[in-house]
């Protein structure tokens, strides 16, 4: 009760395992004594925004976000040495010198306190506070002396209420490298230029949860002079604007779960060291960079190498052609975006995102091995060799003008004939459709691991590719989540069961005959 003064009002306090901001101090008619009122971290905690029975006592940011709560119910938290002994020191005076039971048999940890003897204060290199109600940095210079080696700070869930209680922390730990702030919420300096001496050594830093706006990050930034790596996931960041002076030396940028203007992402291209940049969860559905030709490279994103894309909005190849712009890229990961669904077989939609883009080393967090790259890009050349000559395509190089649709289509087609060869006519037969009687084959479906299944016999054209026989399996024999694998027999060959283990090439190129069995099997 005695520390609550007017000069709380902006300070952090934690309530019935709450987190909030006190906004007010006073009284509130026609009640006796003090209340606090407070804006919630979680606005679904409070009843009303400030305004109660017709006075305003204070703003919120939310409709719900505001409540009136006794002082005694509120804690105003620690100081930092207090944290770190209740973590660590009372956690080793009561480890030193235990005896065990194991098995009825009481033992002694013996070297079991050189192990503990690193968590001393005057030791600790990673210091991990979280929820620990962390509110100031305790008496001067206390921190400086008491946990010199520092290097690695994670103050997330406290009740930090400014930049300014952080740095009076921070300024203390001389080699501290790493900090992480998350799930705090820290009231902005009118002048962070003069902080950066506290900050001056960090290159990690973590801002998840913390409600910030991009605004606020680049008012910010000024504090950060050497920061490599910035996570800023779920916050309020929508409109990104470009950092100018500021976030220069920025490797590693993480807006993932932000829903962000698509068109602003690209104010961050100018940031020339960025290699690592997550963009999951945003909404994002278009990518584009107009400053370049299909075909050719953007200056956009110079050293981008690391480029994470999931669970957005991605549903055309327009996309992934764009990406093919980037000079640097050499990992994406694209998963549960509805471009991944377009195609009935999952390892097609991978073989085409392959073979569109040539530099990429790893797909959705797996490696492309050469192999896998040649496979791919053989097959796109097969698959759109038709398109690519109805557009003005042509074998003889001297004659080959695709059209300008084509290429904007598929910007790498000229560069993977250049590389492979232009594919023969015998193997764009699969573009065909045969609808004469005596070209279609009759061909047995059996299901050999469920007996219960009736064999069906259908009749098919030579040139139906594997993916659009998959497509009828799964209406046959509706298994609409199921990962088909096929094999085939042939009278010819009895005792041998031959592998179809390509969805773009047709039955013919598995010299399938009329009167073979397919076997299908699923997972």
């Amino acid at each position: 009760m005695e520390q609550v003064t007017e000069d709380s009002v902006g300070r952090r306090v934690l309530c019935d395992g709450e987190r909030a901001t006190v906004r007010y101090v006073g009284t509130v008619p026609p009640t006796t004594g003090l209340w606090l009122g407070v804006e919630w971290d979680n606005p679904e905690r409070g009843k009303h925004d400030g305004n109660h029975e017709g006075v305003r006592y204070f703003t919120c940011s939310h409709p719900t976000g505001g409540s009136f709560v006794r002082p005694k119910k509120a804690s105003f938290g620690v100081d930092f040495l207090s944290a770190v002994k209740q973590r660590y020191e009372l956690e080793l005076d009561q480890a030193i010198g235990n005896e065990v039971t194991i098995s009825t048999k009481t033992v002694k940890m013996v070297g079991f306190e050189s192990v503990l003897e690193k968590q001393r204060m005057e030791n600790l290199t990673e210091i991990a506070l979280i929820n620990c109600e962390v509110s100031g940095p305790g008496p001067e210079n206390q921190i400086r002396n008491n946990t010199p080696k520092a290097v690695s700070l994670d103050l997330s869930g406290n009740l930090l209420s400014s930049w300014e209680v952080v740095a009076a922390i921070t300024e203390q730990l001389e080699q501290l490298q790493v900090l992480c702030l998350s799930h705090n919420r820290l009231a902005i300096s009118s002048n962070p230029s003069n902080l950066s001496h506290a900050f001056s050594h960090i290159r990690v830093l973590m801002l998840n949860s913390c409600a910030i706006t991009w605004s606020q990050v680049l008012q910010c930034a000024p504090m950060w002079p050497q920061i490599e790596e910035l996570f800023l996931n779920d916050n309020n960041i929508t409109e990104v604007k470009r950092p100018v002076d500021v976030l220069q030396g920025l490797k590693v940028l993480d807006l993932s779960k932000n829903n962000l203007m698509q068109e602003s992402v690209l104010q961050l291209s100018h940031l020339c060291r960025l290699e690592t940049l997550n963009l999951c969860s945003t909404g994002l559905s278009v990518i584009q960079f107009s400053d370049t030709l299909p075909g050719t490279k953007t200056s956009a994103f110079p050293a981008l190498k690391i480029l994470l894309l999931d669970d957005n909005q991605i549903t055309e190849w327009a996309v992934i052609n764009e990406l093919e712009k980037l000079r640097s890229l050499v990992q994406l990961s694209c998963n549960r975006n509805p471009l991944m669904d377009l195609e009935k077989n999952r390892k097609t939609t991978l073989q085409l995102l392959v073979a569109r883009i040539g530099q990429l080393e790893i797909l959705n967090r797996c490696q492309v091995l050469p192999d896998d790259r040649r496979g791919a890009e053989l097959d796109y050349c097969r698959k759109f060799g038709r398109a690519w000559l109805q557009s003005g395509g042509h074998r003889d190089p001297q004659l080959n003008r695709p059209s300008a649709e084509f290429i904007e289509q598929h910007p790498r087609y000229l560069t993977l004939i250049q590389k492979y060869g232009a594919p023969e006519e015998g193997e764009l037969k699969e573009q065909k459709t045969l609808v004469l009687k005596d070209k279609l084959l009759t061909i047995t479906f059996e299901c050999p691991e469920d007996a219960d299944r009736i064999p069906i016999q259908k009749k098919l054209p030579g040139s139906m590719v594997v993916q659009k026989v998959k497509g009828l399996l799964y209406r046959l024999l509706k298994l609409p989540h199921a990962e088909l694998t096929l094999t085939y027999t042939s009278s010819k060959m009895a005792g041998k069961e031959f592998s179809i283990d390509n969805d773009l090439k047709p039955l013919q190129f598995y010299s399938i005959e009329d009167g073979d069995r397919i076997q299908v099997r699923w997972s």
